[in-house]
């Protein structure tokens, strides 16, 4: 008996026109199996989701969805959340690192202008930058690739990083896990993020950041600067 289904995105051909279509695949098929695995081996199941899911990030390899789907059907709420929070964390804590290496090169080629606004944005969101961090985390303002990856370019520190990426990825990652619970309800990826959840994950995200808006005394001190540039 199967617990659910994930749809994929594909596109037919119909009189030369091509339509997106869903193609549904059918997702554990032997529940039972599994659930009893996970059961008797719970140690070695947490190890090898841990070093698949830690693995995925770190080389920003697609389908890290469907491990926090698994995670929600294997281990329930509580668990499934820490669990994938702690995963995606360790592995965007190794992509950051990896950045060092091999990061600098490919971020100017893939996202240039990225890049430049995420360079001034910390620069001047410094004072206050976990605050900027946890918006990012939590809003789909910049693609978590990205992030991981021009973190260390443009200076972020790793502890405001690492504390942002393990605080900003609760909310999606307990919607995600949530559906992996019910997925035997799911019609469509779509469904993941309701309009109700990503208003909620919107919130979050104003909320995070108005501490770091420039208040209005601020700006009334840096506007004397402004002018005197522009001069």
């Amino acid at each position: 008996m199967c617990t659910g289904s994930v749809q994929l995105l594909v596109l037919r051909a119909d009189d030369g026109k091509f339509s997106p279509q869903f193609l549904t695949i059918k997702l554990f098929p032997c529940s039972g199996h599994v659930e009893n695995y996970t059961s008797d081996y719970t140690v070695q199941v947490l190890i090898g989701y841990c070093v698949v899911y830690i693995f995925m990030q770190t080389f920003m390899i697609p389908g890290t969805i469907f491990m926090s789907l698994l995670a929600g059907a294997l281990f329930g709420q509580l668990q499934g959340v820490a669990l994938v929070v702690f995963a995606a964390s360790a592995g965007a804590s190794s992509c950051y690192f990896l950045s060092k290496l091999i990061g600098k090169p490919l971020v100017f080629v893939l996202w240039p202008d990225k890049l430049m606004f995420f360079r001034k944005q910390v620069a001047k969101r410094r004072e206050k930058l976990l605050n900027y961090m946890l918006f990012l985390r939590v809003t789909p303002t910049l693609p978590n690739t990205f992030i991981n990856l021009a973190s260390h370019i443009v200076n972020v520190p790793f502890h405001t990083f690492l504390l942002a990426t393990l605080i900003g990825l609760i909310p999606a990652a307990y919607v995600t896990v949530r559906a992996g619970i019910a997925l035997g309800e799911l019609t469509s990826l779509s469904d993941l993020y309701d309009t109700q959840s990503v208003a909620l994950l919107f919130l979050i995200g104003v909320v995070s950041v108005t501490p770091a808006l420039p208040r209005k005394d601020e700006v009334q001190e840096k506007a004397p600067e402004i002018a005197a540039g522009a001069s």
